[in-house]
C-alpha cells in the first residue's frame, strides 16, 4: 500500500506533468507551481520535514570545491541538482554571445556554398551540421538560426524549406544525444550519474551517429525528388549569400572561433582535467562576458530565466517523489517486470521513453526516471550504464516522432509557420514517425549488442 505522502505526491507530479504537456500555460509556471505545492503539502505538510527539504535542496554543495574541480572522482550531487542548473544558465551567456557575432549563420553559409548551393547535398551537409553542433549548444539554439537560414536559402534559391527543416530538427534531437552536452536529459543522467562528455561520446554518441547515418540515407530518398533542381550551378552559386556577409566585426568573430574551440576542447577532456562541467559553464561565461564589454548587460538580459525555474521547479517535483519513496517503488515494479533480466529493462526503458517523448516534454521523464534507475542498478543487480544508455537515447530521440516532441521541433514548426512555411501534423508526422520507429529500432539492437 502507498503511504499519504507517496500518493499525493504522485497526484502532484502528473498534474505538474498534465500542465505541461497541455500547453495551455508556460512550462515554468506549471513546474513552480507543482513545486510550491509540493514542499507545503509534502515536505512541509505530511512528512512535517523542514530538514529534509533542506537537505534536497543542498545549496551548501556551491560553497564546496568538489563541486567545481571534483579531480578523477565522480561529482556527487545529492538532493536538488546544482550542476545541471549552473551549467544550462552560464551557456546560455556563451551561446547567446556566439549567435550574436554570427558564428553560427557563417557555419551554415561556408557549409552551403561548400556544397555547391545543391538542395540536395545542401540537405545532407545542415543534417550533418545540425547533429555536429547540437552535440555542445543545444538543439533549440541550433534550430532558431539553422532553420532561419534554411529558409532564407529556399527563397533565394526557389526551392521548400519544409523537407530540408524536418531532416534538419531529426538531426538535431538525434546528434544531442550523442554527448553530455547535447541534450537537457543527458545533463541531467551525466551530472546524476558522473558520466563524463567523453563517457557518453563513446557509447551513447557511437550509436546515435550510426543511427544518424540510417537517417541521413532515409530522408534522402524521400526527398531527392521534391528537392530536384534544374537550375544551373553557377547560377545557384550567385544566388547564395557570401558567409562574409554574416560577419559584422571580424575581430569579434576571431574571438568567437577561438572560444568555441575552447569550449568544445573542456567539455571534451573534463574526465581528465578534473573540472565539472559547471565549473566549465562558468569558465566560458565569464570569458563570454568579458570580450562582449558593454554588450554583457544585455547578454545577461537575454538567459531564458523561465527556463531555469522550470528546472528548478522540476527538480523540486521529482525530490518529493524521490523523499516520499516513491521512485523506489518505481524502481522496484520495473525490476520486477525485467525480472533482472537487462535486456528486458533496455527494451521497457529505451521504448516507454521514446513513446513519452514524442508527446510530452522529455526533460520531466527523464529527471523522474534518473533515481529509479540508479535504484534498480543497486537493489537489482542491473547494468546502471546500460539502462542510463538507453533512457539517453529514448528520450533524445523519441522526440522526433511529432512536433511537439521536443522544444527544437516546436521552435523550428514555429518560426516555419511565421516565415510563410507552415508544418501541418500530418505532413510532420508523415515524414519523421517511420525514421524514429526505424532509428528506435536500431538503438535497441545496438544496445543489446554493446551491452548484453
Amino acid at each position: 500500500m502507498l503511504s499519504v505522502s507517496q500518493i499525493l505526491a504522485i497526484i502532484i507530479f502528473a498534474l505538474m506533468f498534465v500542465a505541461i504537456a497541455s500547453n495551455k500555460i508556460h512550462r515554468h509556471v506549471a513546474a513552480l507551481g507543482g513545486a510550491a505545492i509540493m514542499i507545503v503539502v509534502v515536505f512541509l505538510g505530511v512528512m512535517q520535514s523542514p530538514g529534509g527539504l533542506w537537505e534536497f535542496l543542498n545549496v551548501n554543495q556551491l560553497g564546496h570545491s568538489q563541486f567545481w574541480v571534483p579531480g578523477s572522482h565522480a561529482v556527487e550531487a545529492p538532493g536538488f541538482n546544482w550542476q545541471t542548473i549552473v551549467f544550462i544558465g552560464t551557456m546560455m551567456m556563451t551561446v547567446g554571445w556566439l549567435e550574436s557575432v554570427g558564428l553560427f549563420r557563417w557555419m551554415c553559409l561556408y557549409t552551403a556554398r561548400l556544397v555547391g548551393c545543391r538542395t540536395i547535398p545542401i540537405l545532407i551537409a545542415f543534417m550533418i551540421l545540425s547533429g555536429f553542433l547540437s552535440m555542445f549548444i543545444g538543439s533549440i539554439t541550433v534550430m532558431l538560426f539553422l532553420s532561419m537560414v534554411t529558409i532564407e536559402l529556399g527563397r533565394l534559391m526557389k526551392f521548400n524549406p519544409v523537407p530540408i527543416i524536418i531532416a534538419e530538427v531529426f538531426a538535431a534531437n538525434t546528434g544531442g544525444a550523442s554527448t553530455l552536452s547535447g541534450d537537457p536529459p543527458n545533463i541531467i543522467i551525466g551530472t546524476a550519474f558522473g558520466y563524463s562528455f567523453t563517457d557518453f561520446l563513446m557509447n551513447t554518441g557511437v550509436i546515435a551517429w550510426i543511427s544518424m547515418a540510417l537517417s541521413i540515407v532515409y530522408f534522402y530518398f524521400v526527398f531527392r525528388k521534391p528537392l530536384r533542381q534544374e537550375e544551373d550551378p553557377k547560377e545557384l552559386m550567385k544566388s547564395c549569400p557570401l558567409p562574409s556577409s554574416a560577419i559584422t566585426n571580424p575581430h569579434l568573430f576571431k574571438l568567437a572561433i577561438a572560444l568555441f574551440i575552447l569550449i568544445i576542447a573542456l567539455l571534451v577532456t573534463h574526465g581528465y582535467t578534473g573540472l565539472s562541467v559547471a565549473f566549465i559553464g562558468v569558465i566560458s561565461a565569464v570569458l563570454s562576458l568579458i570580450v562582449a564589454g558593454k554588450g554583457a548587460v544585455k547578454i545577461v538580459k537575454n538567459i531564458d530565466w523561465r527556463t531555469l525555474l522550470f528546472f528548478a521547479g522540476l527538480f523540486i517535483c521529482v525530490g518529493g517523489l524521490e523523499v516520499s519513496g516513491v521512485l523506489v517503488r518505481v524502481s522496484e515494479l520495473i525490476g520486477d517486470m525485467s525480472s533482472g533480466n537487462i535486456n528486458i529493462a533496455i527494451t521497457f526503458i529505451l521504448w516507454i521513453s521514446a513513446v513519452l517523448s514524442a508527446f510530452v516534454d522529455n526533460i520531466p521523464f527523464a529527471a523522474a526516471m534518473v533515481p529509479v534507475i540508479g535504484t534498480l542498478a543497486k537493489t537489482g543487480g542491473l547494468n546502471l550504464t546500460a539502462m542510463a544508455w538507453s533512457l539517453a537515447l529514448g528520450t533524445d530521440i523519441g522526440g522526433n516522432a511529432t512536433p511537439i516532441g521536443a522544444s527544437a521541433n516546436v521552435v523550428s514548426v514555429a518560426i516555419s509557420e511565421k516565415e510563410g512555411y507552415p508544418i501541418s501534423w500530418g505532413k510532420f508526422i508523415k515524414y519523421a514517425a517511420i525514421p524514429t520507429i526505424l532509428v528506435i529500432g536500431l538503438c535497441q539492437g545496438l544496445l543489446f549488442w554493446r551491452y548484453t
